[in-house]
């Protein structure tokens, strides 16, 4: 250390760890410089802690930046390998442009084009009259409802039969939509054209169509049936009560459900669906009742009446021998009378419409007209409408 700090000799800085027991540890840079001619040194430090915590963070932070990246590396051609290797025909497809992000050489042989060609292509375009909003809406709709049936479609580039089964996930923020594709078996028997004729009726056709359970919870539904009610997509409806889209409720339900379960069929019920902003849309509804499953339940078609409503209230009176014989009461009865008797008549068919519709459930009758049950026998006693038992 004297040759270093001897005078004229440059000035050198030295750094040194000082230790207590290994209780603790902490570098310091010296300096030595000459003050007295007596060849007294005089050590100037510098606690260098701070400098070699931040020097030890940046090389921890390499070594995570390198493992991160040998890791990454390793995903990526664990995922490539496994893309590569298996038999299963798989197509990546992103949400937000409807793009083709990845296949594999399977699902390219099948689409029939290159791999090359195909990443970046839109997935609607690859299949024969598909458009890309409402192909991916579908596609989106049927991953959401955990269908174990795929769809059945046809590549444009290769003309093959193919079947389709959508995965929707997030991967980093991003919704992405993983399809399966499946050749056709061209050998397989007529039915399955049926098939998928039902299949594009349930999607495309233009009447609801509703899958309930035992109890009336909805299991299922078509695009037709989120427009008729101005529901978002599949997962605002399943799970939900039918009830809660019939204007009178538990009446109309209760209605469908007993009449459908004793006959096996109900057509042509009248009422109204009401939407998911308030609206109320006239419609006529046909149920079966489906019990040769493990697990009861009901197919209802639901179709839309409000412009056939529209044209009975604009277009003439039908029931002009009514209004005739209404007519004729004039002159010979007063104006009393005259509506007293209409109103009779209105009031008695009102009730024999509704006893008739519950199958002579009284109870669901007299909730379906807003009377107290004892109201209803009083007003069927009146119009002679008890039996002699019931008398």
């Amino acid at each position: 250390m004297a040759s270093m700090a001897r005078p004229g000799a440059r000035a050198l800085a030295i750094e040194l760890n000082h230790i207590d027991e290994g209780a603790w540890e902490f570098p310091v840079r010296y300096s030595m410089h000459r003050v007295a001619p007596d060849n007294s040194i005089l050590m100037m430090g510098r606690d260098l802690r701070q400098l070699a915590e931040m020097q030890q963070q940046l090389v921890m932070a390499q070594i995570a930046l390198e493992r991160d990246y040998e890791t990454q590396r390793e995903m990526d051609t664990r995922y490539r390998v496994l893309m590569e290797a298996t038999r299963d025909a798989i197509v990546l497809v992103s949400m937000t442009n409807g793009r083709i992000s990845d296949l594999n050489a399977a699902a390219a042989l099948l689409l029939g084009g290159s791999r090359q060609d195909l990443i970046g292509a839109a997935i609607a375009q690859e299949f024969e009259g598909r458009r890309r909003g409402e192909f991916l809406e579908s596609l989106t709709n049927i991953a959401a409802a955990d269908a174990t049936s795929p769809v059945e479609l046809q590549a444009r580039r290769s003309q093959r039969r193919l079947r389709v089964l959508p995965v929707l996930f997030r991967a980093a923020g991003e919704r992405l939509l993983m399809c399966r594709l499946e050749a056709s078996d061209e050998t397989a028997p007529a039915i399955d054209e049926t098939t998928e004729n039902l299949q594009r009726l349930y999607h495309e056709g233009v009447d609801s169509i509703v899958f309930l359970d035992g109890d009336g919870v909805i299991t299922g539904v078509n695009d037709a049936f989120l427009k008729l009610t101005d529901s978002s997509n599949l997962n605002a409806v399943r799970g939900r009560s039918l009830l809660e889209f019939l204007s009178r409720g538990s009446v109309d339900l209760r209605v469908i459900l007993d009449n459908a379960r004793r006959s096996r069929q109900l057509r042509l019920y009248a009422t109204r669906v009401t939407t998911a902003f308030g609206g109320q849309v006239a419609v006529e509804i046909s149920a079966t009742f489906l019990d040769d499953k493990p697990k009861s339940g009901f197919a209802l078609m639901i179709r839309d009446a409000s412009r056939a409503e529209l044209l009975r209230r604009s277009g003439p009176n039908t029931s002009e021998d009514g209004m005739r014989s209404v007519m004729e009461l004039v002159g010979s009865s007063t104006l009393k009378d005259i509506v007293g008797e209409t109103t009779d008549v209105v009031e008695k068919m009102c009730i024999q419409t509704a006893v008739e519709l519950t199958r002579n459930n009284r109870v669901a009758a007299a909730e379906m007209l807003g009377l107290s049950r004892q109201s209803l026998y009083v007003k069927l006693r009146k119009f002679g409408l008890l039996s002699k038992d019931e008398d």
